[in-house]
């Protein structure tokens, strides 16, 4: 009976809030994560990673299906994508163990400097929707992007869905909504991949999860209300405000990993 426990007073607000950030442009992981880990301290580092997937999963798949009532998704890219994300968010987190994560934050740690400069200067980007590919073109840069996302999704994580919604913008052309619709796709995929692990090893308390997955789908219907009325502009913003977070939260652990 663990959805009797009184922390939940303090994770399902958690789960809210980090489903709202989630469903409009990603990064909901920066507070629920770090969160669980805060409040629940005493259970095992693989059961809070499932516990938070379990949640994501819920409000993402909200977030995919309101967004789909809004948002024409490009289906024959989307598949190729699917199959790369899963396969390689599996093949990520088999080598967790077996290579140096802390190398990892510094190269990101540029990345998302980099992101949030270009995004921030740039203020029409993502305005307008106009795809850069044919339809070949389009699915051979689909399997691409799901490759490389689902592999560091599955072995690091953090900013998984404001990475996806930059690339859909920057590389194919979409605008913010389209593009954040379509990220919703394959971030669901890549949380179904790291339950698909979980799940079978028990690594998930499955009455907290379930209660704050009902939490986060409300912060998900919230999020995507919000932004599917104001579209665009409002996701540029989001995304440099999480982009920003991000960039200070992987410094703080880049600084404390090297000291």
């Amino acid at each position: 009976m663990d959805f009797l426990i009184p922390e939940l007073w303090l994770l399902l607000p958690l789960a809210f809030l980090a489903g709202l950030i989630d469903s409009a442009v990603g990064g909901g992981g920066l507070i629920q994560l770090p969160g669980i880990f805060t409040i629940l301290p005493n259970q095992p580092a693989p059961v809070l990673h499932g516990t938070n997937k379990l949640s994501s999963f819920c409000g993402t798949a909200i977030a995919t299906r309101q967004y789909a009532r809004h948002v024409p998704f490009h289906w024959k890219m989307l598949a190729g994508a699917i199959v790369m994300a899963f396969v390689f968010a599996n093949l990520g987190a088999r080598l967790i163990p077996l290579l140096p994560i802390q190398y990892l934050r510094p190269i990101m740690l540029v990345l998302m400097i980099a992101m949030v400069i270009y995004t921030f200067y740039k203020k029409d980007l993502g305005h307008i929707h106009e795809p850069r590919f044919q339809q070949k073109g389009e699915i051979i840069a689909g399997l691409c992007l799901g490759a490389a996302i689902g592999f560091y999704d599955g072995f690091f994580g953090p900013g998984t869905g404001s990475l996806l919604a930059f690339a859909f913008v920057k590389f194919f052309g979409y605008d913010f909504l389209v593009a954040t619709a379509h990220a919703k796709i394959i971030n669901l995929t890549t949380n179904f991949a790291a339950l698909s692990f979980f799940v079978p090893h028990g690594y998930l308390l499955w009455g907290v999860g379930l209660m704050m997955g009902a939490s986060n789908i409300g912060g998900a219907l919230v999020g995507t209300h919000v932004v599917t009325k104001h579209g665009a502009p409002l996701i540029r913003k989001i995304l440099i405000a999480v982009l920003t977070l991000t960039i200070g939260k992987f410094g703080f652990d880049t600084l404390h990993a090297f000291m």
